[in-house]
């Protein structure tokens, strides 16, 4: 009886051994679980309608504010190859995988992010006229879950019509565009406002999509002095279409921002894409750390714009050079 006694009390020593060793492995464990918000990893769906210069410096813009802004951020970048049909299927793929941000790079892009979700915060950038395209009701207040940086100057077509008609007098003015893209519209509409007022005539030409674009140019020629391409996806992922014809037949390329006149263009009064999507990149900071809501940024225009010309391009396109032009623009070379 005493050696069952003594057995049981032996095992019972074993048992509170292994206890007081497990409860020590727990505390050991628990420690390094608390590593602060700092640690938090986000995830950002990011679309745009095309790659092209333009579009790809406005992202490299937004990711490089993010990272400014200390943040681990993991990126599912899609593009939609320039048709429109694809940017809705995207969205969709993001808001499955209940992403925390949406960035929509591009009028499209925002509209198909729109359509899928009013829950997950989107930002966006490079949309020309959110009112009007239907992302926000007014330029004072932002959507329930959706806002931006515009990538059009409210004086920008207007100094461009005002620039073309000092120094080409008189001249047909060329456009080429998407009548499919909704900033687009929205920007031809209002070069023909401006041009109503000046000595410039219009004529148009529509493409549905880039293939048809140097075709589109040729088609001006002999009606157009000066060509305008306003900042339309599907022309600009095609812009050295343009630039073959303007060059071979000495018209004039005027476009509607500085990265065309790396690629061929002659002068815009522009802006740039990589400080609209830095903007656009420091609102998503705020909001992915939960410091503010879309709501709290109301949808803003490019701080400026400055007269942009390419000297090289000028020469190919066999332009007469003006003395005030060395006072007055920024000079970009050719790529």
């Amino acid at each position: 009886m005493k050696k069952v006694l003594y057995s049981i009390f032996i095992i019972g020593l074993i048992t509170l051994a292994a206890c007081g060793s497990n409860d020590s492995s727990g505390e050991s464990q628990e420690e390094p679980e608390d590593t602060g918000a700092g640690s938090d990893t986000y995830t950002i769906g990011a679309t745009q309608i095309v790659e092209h210069p333009s579009l790809d410096e406005a992202y490299n813009g937004f990711q490089e504010a993010l990272e400014d802004a200390g943040l681990d951020v993991e990126y599912d970048f899609n593009s939609a190859q320039g048709d429109q049909n694809n940017v809705g299927p995207i969205a969709g793929n993001f808001v499955a995988d209940n992403v925390d941000l949406i960035f929509a790079n591009s009028t499209p892009s925002a509209l198909g992010a729109q359509q899928q979700t009013n829950d997950i915060p989107i930002v966006f950038t490079s949309v020309t006229d959110a009112v009007e395209a239907g992302l926000v009701d007014s330029m004072d207040e932002a959507g329930e879950n959706i806002t931006g940086v515009l990538d059009l100057h409210p004086e920008s077509i207007e100094q461009t019509v005002e620039f073309i008609d000092t120094y080409f007098e008189g001249a047909n003015v060329g456009l080429i565009y998407n009548a499919g893209e909704q900033n687009s519209v929205v920007q031809v509409e209002s070069v023909q406002e401006a041009a109503g007022e000046t000595s410039l005539s219009i004529s148009e030409r529509t493409v549905a999509n880039s293939s048809e674009v140097q075709q589109a140019a040729e088609s001006l020629v002999g009606e157009a002095d000066v060509f305008f391409i306003v900042t339309d996806n599907t022309v600009v992922s095609a812009l050295e279409s343009v630039v073959g014809v303007a060059e071979s037949q000495g018209i004039p390329l005027v476009v509607g921002e500085p990265d065309s006149l790396a690629r061929g263009g002659f002068a815009t009064f522009g802006i740039n894409y990589h400080s609209i999507g830095y903007r656009s990149g420091e609102m998503a900071a705020e909001i992915l750390t939960g410091e503010k809501t879309t709501k709290d940024f109301p949808v803003e225009n490019p701080e400026e714009i400055q007269l942009f010309i390419n000297r090289e391009a000028a020469e190919n396109q066999g332009i007469e050079w003006n003395e005030e032009w060395d006072d007055l623009a920024e000079f970009v070379e050719m790529d």
